[in-house]
């Protein structure tokens, strides 16, 4: 029984998607396939798998079914969360009722809640931008209150983990969409969640190979690595 992690799947399985990847770079040329492939070859049934975001291009509930039909075909409990381009998230009764009307039986979501996974816990929320000017036109407009959610939302997952863990924050593992920290930017509301909760390790995804970031790097006792698909070659990494 293991943990494993990748983020940013992108997937677009639906009839009505038609969103290719490629216009990112020749390495996510049949990008889909790659996943499915290293996930079988690393995956077993009894592991679980956390993703935190962008699992699809879909835009509706009805739509990512699809999409989150393959990912129950794949070997292993999944925890996924939600990303900036996840816009077919909704309420957590709603998609749970889809999943049980769809038949598909692995998957849970991470929003507010908290995890057991082989001795680790798991934790996270989406998080946001680092700042107002980094949000782009096409998201909701308030940025304070948007992140500040994104913050009580972490907080109470956190709560959850600690209480799992009988308040030590150790085996806590948090798992952001966006990074918290990264080159001199910093969003400061989700980190002073970290901080002020002892987590010491987060995982975390959004950024893409356009932009070049250190796999692993500490900031202020915490450690934060990047699990973006296309930064892991498409492979699942472990959690330690």
């Amino acid at each position: 029984m293991s943990v494993f992690a990748i983020s940013d799947l992108h997937l677009s399985g639906g009839e009505s998607i038609n969103k290719s990847m490629d216009m990112f770079g020749p390495r996510w040329l049949n990008h889909a396939s790659k996943i499915i492939k290293t996930w079988r070859s690393l995956i077993t049934d009894s592991d679980t798998v956390v993703i935190p975001g962008d699992i699809s291009w879909a835009m509706t509930l009805d739509d990512v079914i699809a999409d989150l039909s393959v990912i129950d075909s794949l070997p292993g409990l999944k925890i996924i969360g939600k990303g900036n381009h996840d816009f077919w998230w909704t309420t957590i009764s709603k998609m749970n009722r889809a999943l049980a009307s769809a038949g598909i039986k692995t998957i849970r979501f991470l929003q507010g809640n908290a995890f057991n996974a082989d001795g680790l816990v798991i934790c996270g929320a989406r998080g946001w931008f680092f700042s107002s000017s980094d949000q782009p036109d096409i998201f909701e407009t308030d940025y304070e209150k948007i992140v500040l959610r994104e913050a009580s939302r972490l907080r109470s997952s956190i709560a959850a983990g600690l209480k799992i863990s009988g308040g030590d924050p150790a085996p806590l593992r948090v798992f952001l969409h966006f990074p918290a920290v990264l080159l001199g930017e910093v969003c400061e509301p989700i980190l002073t969640v970290l901080l002020e909760t002892g987590v010491r390790r987060v995982y975390y995804g959004h950024i893409h190979g356009n932009v070049s970031v250190p796999r692993s790097f500490e900031s202020q006792g915490v450690t934060f690595t990047i699990i973006s698909a296309d930064y892991l070659n498409f492979t699942p990494v472990l959690v330690t």
